[in-house]
């Protein structure tokens, strides 16, 4: 998601370590692509209301319903997609989220559709079960698993209120990261933000909010927000930015405890966000899932000098994980505009330049202070020698220029898993003027795992 807004609430201000000084960059290598295409759709359950039959109904900019199926153009900024909306059918897209299983297959799912919580109410939240073959360089949709709320635990009315079938909505939710377990998911989500759980059968069981030292966080679309009457009144009821809650969750090796990565900063009482060293910083906050209690446990992720936002997160161990770290840019700097503030229809506004995946340490040892950032794999320069790419140009190096990378997983010893969120039709990175696909790689990376 990319929607931002200011807001401030009294926090504490954190003095810690330094942003790792000495990280360190270890070389990936493709061994393997597969791509689920951009224009992948399925149809809704049979018994969806009418309304859930066709998607994006509410897409333009002044979320008017448009019943004429591609009749509005998906656009990049100035840039129009090759895909229009809305669409006849659900989207598979927007892919936010990973976790390998044992069978080979991976758990994934798509957020909350359209970009915002007033463009998404006809986008039908699922995860789905997934199978890459890397060798063909096609992804199988195993399963699609679609999210209701039938026993009426979201503590808001939902946009199918009083249908029988209580489907969920990206009106409703805004799901970002998946961890799959016996009895269901755990799925951590932005609005609230919200730790979710649903049962394996996607019915949701539990609604949990968000604290942090003892006090509420919640963004400006948590849908019990009660916004302020007077428009004189200085203090804001809510402390995160508009897409600033949970883009990432980890959870440990023996499922005791959830780790929930806010995507954004934490706003003080001064209007400034949450920072260790001059560098903003984000909350990784620990959950007890057997309690399913926040523990009060918390350590800061500082961003780069460019870095804004995060796109996912995975344990690999009990102290260390993986974390995609990301600038706002998308496309490459051979197609960058000669005037980013004049931006044209042929060419990248903000070409990408920071799309990494950093190693990090965290354990009881810095508990309230910065993780240890270990080292990082860049995005951008990914060695190719064996030709495995099934996008792009270069040759011997594949890159993934797009706006949000949000998914990573290991797979193995030596090998990671890496996907982009194509905000489905409104990122073109591969492209200025197509739509991305949705592209999974695997990567060669034993140097990072290694790593200490």
């Amino acid at each position: 998601m990319k929607n931002t807004l200011l807001a401030s609430v009294s926090f504490v201000l954190l003095i810690a370590c330094p942003a790792a000084a000495d990280q360190q960059e270890f070389p990936a290598k493709l061994a393997g692509q597969a791509i689920l295409p951009a224009n992948t759709l399925v149809a809704a359950p049979d018994d969806t209301p009418e309304f859930l039959k066709h998607s994006g109904k509410f897409t333009t900019a002044e979320r008017k319903r448009t019943e004429a199926l591609g009749s509005v153009p998906g656009k990049d900024g100035v840039r129009v997609t090759d895909l229009k909306l809305p669409f006849d059918g659900q989207p598979i897209q927007g892919f936010s989220g990973i976790k390998t299983m044992p069978d080979g297959t991976f758990w994934t799912l798509s957020d909350n559709g359209f970009g915002s919580k007033a463009n998404s109410s006809d986008a039908m939240l699922f995860l789905h079960q997934v199978k890459f073959d890397w060798q063909t360089g096609k992804v199988e949709v195993v399963k699609n698993l679609f999210l209701s709320d039938p026993d009426k635990k979201a503590p808001f009315p939902i946009v199918l209120e009083g249908a029988e079938k209580r489907y969920l909505t990206g009106a409703d939710f805004d799901i970002e990261a998946v961890q799959p377990v016996a009895d269901g998911f755990w799925i951590g989500e932005e609005f609230g933000p919200y730790l979710l759980k649903f049962d394996t059968e996607g019915r949701l069981t539990d609604v949990i909010s968000t604290t942090v030292d003892g006090k509420p966080v919640m963004s400006p679309d948590n849908p019990v927000l009660s916004v302020q009457a007077n428009p004189t009144a200085k203090a804001p009821v809510f402390n995160l930015k508009r897409s600033g809650g949970f883009e990432g969750v980890a959870m440990s090796k023996d499922r005791s405890k959830l780790y929930g990565l806010l995507e954004g900063a934490i706003y003080q009482d001064d209007g400034k966000m949450e920072s260790v060293d001059g560098h903003t910083a984000i909350r990784v906050i620990e959950f007890d899932t057997a309690s399913k209690n926040w523990t009060g446990r918390t350590w800061f992720y500082p961003f780069e000098e460019k870095g804004v936002s995060i796109g996912d997160f995975n344990m690999l161990d009990d102290i260390t994980a993986l974390v995609i770290e990301r600038d706002n840019g998308a496309g490459t700097k051979d197609k960058a505009c000669a005037d980013p503030k004049q931006p044209k229809p042929d060419c990248f506004e903000a070409p990408a330049e920071l799309k990494r995946i950093y190693k990090i340490e965290f354990n009881d040892a810095n508990v309230g202070k910065s993780v240890r950032k270990i080292g990082y794999i860049d995005l951008l320069n990914i060695q190719d020698p064996d030709n495995k790419k099934k996008a792009g140009s270069k040759d011997g190096n594949y890159d993934m220029p797009f706006v949000t990378i949000e998914n990573v997983d290991r797979v193995d010893a030596t090998h990671i898993v890496v996907g982009n969120d194509n905000n489905l039709p409104f990122s073109a990175g591969r492209a200025v003027d197509k739509a991305d696909n949705n592209e999974f790689s695997l990567l060669e990376v034993s140097e990072l795992l290694n790593a200490k």
